[in-house]
């Protein structure tokens, strides 16, 4: 039996059994080794798919933040406003940016959105732990530097992207102006990136924290996957990567798909010995199977590779052999012949002026057997020049030699693309060099005086809004005569004069006061921390020096100077050139040429004017404004011939008030005219209801102002009350007559007289009426003033001059009209020396409508004759 079992007939069955025992345990370790390659080689595809859009993800976000950081190193001073404006653009780019801020001197006070984010404003890069080593990490390297993910002051986590601006300083040098971050959106790049993509069959870790690689903290997937031997490859980042590992969803298989089915083949060709052939042929296609698979899968990556327009080399150092594929041939300008290069081949292709330091990052690296990353230019033999990069690692594995494998990509158009903006960013500097100039001359402009060169009024307000001393004193100063010299030695006489003023002025004052030229011949003079002492002393300088002649091409002009001083402590500018402004008014009114303070006097005559001018206006809207009657009498019958309307003011507390009270303010407040028509309408309708109740009045005097007779509406209006001729006379004081350049004012009055209204003149003899005024105005009556009248019951003199005036009225044909007439005594007199009409208390006092209707019905002023 043993000799059967091992007799030589069996012989070929036993080596058969050997061998395919031998051949069994072989086929069941490769069938192992194929499979944990076709799984790492798919884990592997997917992995490299998940870094490609990690990488352009990233770098397409980075790159949309780099215009923005040309700008601001174009305008280091920009604020919120125009940060935002710039910022905006970048988000209507489909991106994973959340937000962009700007941290000048590594605090962040630039945000764009501000909405949500508001919480890292103020953030202090140097203070905050979690950002202040990768914020000084991207300072100190100059370089941008991808940082995180890190956990947000505003709230959720963010990689940020910090890159440090260097603004250039007018040493030709530059100074740190701070971080420019761009923060990405944690969440958003990772879907966008398909890391959270639930579809997905594979678990992936992230590795290398603030861009550390594979010796960094890991931030994303478990810690399972990192020690679960995963396929790892490595995710490109400026200035850092991480370290991206994949494992299977489930783990990788703990035996191959196939191994029951092999043994089971192996089993039973061990039981067949006569089918080893078949076997070992079905055996022979399942490995071409395969090997098919992982053909396929590196093609996958090598589309992914050519897609990212990367190319893949080997350099063996031992050798000097380089290995390029097909894209680096394209790139060095070879032809893709897949035959091995040289060291030459890559060394002669470089750019003269780059080769030293292309060389120094080479041997380099080969010294240190780290990793590899310089950029350079290349000269292709056709002259064109293009800019590369290339990244690298050594790989030395168990008794091969040295070498360096890695990648390299064509960044011409990038480099392009920065030299462009920095072209950009110096012609943008150069225009606004200009601008500033420019901008500097238009202020200039529009802040001076061109004559005297003071700054101006717009100058003046702008320096009173920024005014925040305690203790402010304004001069206002006005030129007095100087219109006559203007007008009579013309305007450059005028300009010298100003100009004259301007040098007193200024040599007069401090080298920290103020002066302006707010007008044609006013100036102020702004002073700080001055006594009230000392601005009159320098208002009586300037006085002084302005009262000097000044020889002007032989012409010796003189003019003097009133000034208005405002003085006070908290009070606004605005309204201490309003009080300097009243100071100079009163100058002016009580006698010019000197100087007055603004003080509590003038306050106070300001509110009681300021409550009066309320009120006129308030009594103006509820007609309070009335008509009162004074009669005239004929000289010689004492019968009424005429009555005059005087305006009264009915106060709601004070009474009846007369024009003294109230009129200096009606004409600051332009009412005069629309008080002047009130009385006249009054008059008018009460003269009619006299009328009708039978007072026989022959006419009514209504007073007109200056202003009335200015108003080019005036005829239209007095043609719409249907006046009577000769029942209605204006009275004019002397003054409105005499201005021979005011056209309107004649001609109203010749229209006046064509309506049938008489013209009186008022205040006769008070004034500079002459006789060639009389004829030429030919006025149906004049009124003799009362101050001429009162004096004649006890000075021959004055009787003469009233007699005179009364004469030269009658040898014109003008009724002559004596007011103020208080006795029997003045009513002798001038009917002695021939005066026409008489009004005064000595008759009748000024009464209202009904009082004066009673009176004239009553007749009781003949007792008194």
């Amino acid at each position: 039996m043993r000799q059967a079992v091992f007799s030589s007939a069996n012989l070929p069955a036993a080596i058969a059994v050997f061998v395919l025992a031998i051949c069994a345990i072989y086929a069941d370790e490769q069938n192992r080794r194929v499979s944990d390659q076709l799984a790492r080689a798919d884990v592997l595809a997917k992995v490299n798919i998940i870094r490609a859009k990690l990488e352009g993800n990233i770098n397409g976000n980075l790159q949309l933040v780099q215009g923005l950081a040309s700008a601001v190193t174009t305008e280091p001073y920009m604020g919120q406003q125009r940060f935002a404006a710039l910022a905006a653009n970048l988000f209507k780019e489909k991106s994973q940016l959340r937000n962009v801020a700007g941290a000048p001197d590594l605090v962040i006070s630039l945000m764009y959105p501000m909405k949500g984010n508001e919480k890292a404003l103020g953030l202090d890069y140097r203070k905050n732990e979690g950002q202040r080593t990768a914020a000084l990490r991207a300072r100190d390297q100059r370089a941008l530097v991808l940082a995180g993910p890190v956990e947000l002051a505003q709230g959720g986590r963010g990689f940020i992207g910090r890159i440090p601006i260097f603004v250039p300083t007018v040493g030709g040098g530059d100074r740190f102006w701070g971080i420019l971050s761009a923060v990405i959106d944690v969440d958003r790049l990772y879907a966008a990136s398909d890391l959270t993509d639930p579809g997905l069959d594979i678990d992936v870790a992230l590795t290398g924290k603030d861009a550390l690689g594979g010796g960094g903290q890991r931030f994303f997937g478990s810690e399972s996957v990192v020690n679960g031997n995963p396929v790892t490859t490595e995710v490109e980042l400026p200035l850092g990567s991480w370290q991206l590992s994949a494992t299977p969803k489930h783990g990788w298989p703990a035996t191959p798909k196939n191994e029951a089915a092999l043994r089971a083949t192996m089993a039973l060709a061990g039981a067949l010995v006569v089918l080893p052939i078949l076997i070992a042929g079905w055996l022979f296609g399942e490995r071409q199977k395969n090997y098919a698979e992982l053909r396929r899968l590196s093609q996958r990556l090598e589309l992914a590779l050519g897609a990212s327009g990367i190319g893949v080399w080997e350099h063996d150092l031992a050798t000097s052999q380089l290995v390029w594929d097909d894209r680096v041939n394209e790139i060095y300008g070879r032809v893709a012949d897949g035959k091995p290069r040289g060291y030459d081949d890559w060394a002669l292709a470089i750019h003269p002026d780059d080769l030293d330091r292309a060389r120094k990052d080479f041997d380099a690296a080969v010294a240190s057997r780290g990793r590899y990353s310089s950029q350079y230019r290349l000269l292709l033999p056709d002259g064109t020049v293009r800019h590369v990069r290339t990244r690298a690692n050594f790989l030395q594995g168990l008794g091969d030699t040295p070498k360096l494998i890695g990648a390299e990509w064509d960044v011409t158009s990038d480099v392009l693309l920065n030299e462009n903006l920095v072209r950009e960013r110096q012609l943008s500097e150069s225009k606004n060099a200009e601008l500033e100039t420019a901008k500097a001359r238009i202020e200039h402009v529009a802040l001076h005086d061109s004559l005297t060169g003071l700054p101006n009024r717009r100058y003046l307000d702008e320096m009173l809004a920024r005014s925040r001393d305690d203790r402010t004193a304004l001069l206002h100063l006005d030129l007095d005569r100087f219109k006559q010299i203007n007008d009579t030695l013309g305007h450059a006489a005028g300009d010298a004069m100003l100009m004259h003023a301007s040098k007193v002025i200024k040599a007069n004052v401090r080298a920290a006061d103020f002066v302006a030229r707010i007008g044609g011949d006013e100036f102020i003079v702004v002073c700080h921390r001055r006594r009230d002492d000392e601005l009159a002393a320098l208002a009586d300088r300037i006085i002084e020096e302005m009262r000097q002649p000044v020889d002007y091409k032989g012409h010796q002009c003189r003019f003097g100077v009133s000034i208005g001083i405002a003085a006070n402590s908290g009070i606004d500018p605005k309204q201490l050139l309003v009080n300097a402004d009243l100071a100079l008014y009163r100058a002016k009114s009580r006698g010019r040429n000197r100087y007055e303070f603004f003080n509590e006097e003038l306050q106070s005559e300001i509110v009681r004017t300021k409550q009066t001018a309320d009120e006129i206006l308030g009594g103006l809207e509820r007609n309070e404004f009335i008509a009162y009657y004074q009669p005239q009498f004929d000289a010689n019958t004492l019968e009424i011939v005429g009555v005059e309307a005087l305006s009264r003011w009915r106060h709601p507390r004070r009474g009846i008030l007369a024009p003294d009270v109230f009129l200096n303010v009606a004409e600051e407040l332009n009412v005069v005219s629309l008080i002047d028509r009130t009385i006249l309408e009054q008059t008018l309708e009460n003269f009619r209801r006299w009328s009708l109740d039978g007072l026989n009045i022959p006419r009514v005097s209504v007073n007109v102002s200056a202003r009335r007779l200015e108003d080019k509406d005036l005829i239209n209006g007095l043609r719409k009350l249907a006046i009577k001729k000769g029942t209605v006379s204006f009275e004019l004081v002397e003054s409105i007559f005499l201005d021979e350049h005011d056209d309107l004012v004649a001609w109203n009055i010749e229209h006046i007289k064509e309506l049938g209204i008489d013209i009186e003149i008022d205040d006769f003899g008070t004034g500079y009426a002459s006789v060639v005024s009389l004829l030429k105005l030919q006025p149906r009556r004049l009124k003799i003033d009362r101050q001429l009248i009162t004096p004649i019951t006890g000075s021959a003199a004055q009787r003469r001059l009233v007699s005179s005036i009364i004469e030269i009225g009658k040898s014109l044909g003008i009724e002559v009209v004596a007011e103020g007439v208080e006795t029997t005594e003045h009513a002798r007199i001038l009917k002695e020396i021939g005066c026409d009409i008489l009004q005064g208390y000595a008759f009748g006092r000024p009464m209202d409508a009904t009082s004066f209707r009673i009176f004239a019905q009553s007749r009781e002023w003949l007792a008194a004759g």
